[in-house]
């Protein structure tokens, strides 16, 4: 009886420790996105406040990806707000919210 609860206490920890390992290399992986940046008050129309959108296409569609408010996304937007965009590259992690693509971004860089 003891072998068998021993057993199957390792075993539990065993999967508990990959899931929770599993769950912070997730959270924890960047993606880097190339595609044009825009506004999405003064471009799209989609927001009541200034907001930066990478448009990236894949499979022939554009797909939005709203970057959140922080300092690296604030202090690239007045290249971007009130006009056509710019092309440019992303780095940051990615997850879905609301059904909208949200990317909290740790680098950008002008496309050269």
């Amino acid at each position: 009886m003891k072998k068998n609860s021993l057993i199957l206490t390792l075993a539990t920890t065993l999967v508990l420790a990959f899931g929770a390992a599993r769950v912070l290399a997730d959270a924890s992986t960047e993606t880097t996105l190339s595609g044009t940046m825009v506004c999405a008050k003064c471009k799209l129309h989609e927001a009541d406040k200034c907001q930066n959108v990478l448009q990236v296409e894949k499979d022939g569609k554009t797909v939005n990806y709203y970057l959140s408010q922080n300092k690296v996304s604030k202090d690239f937007h007045s290249n971007i707000c009130q006009n056509d965009g710019e092309k440019v590259t992303v780095t940051g992690k990615v997850k879905e919210k609301d059904g909208k693509e949200m990317m909290s971004p740790t680098k950008i860089e002008a496309a050269k």
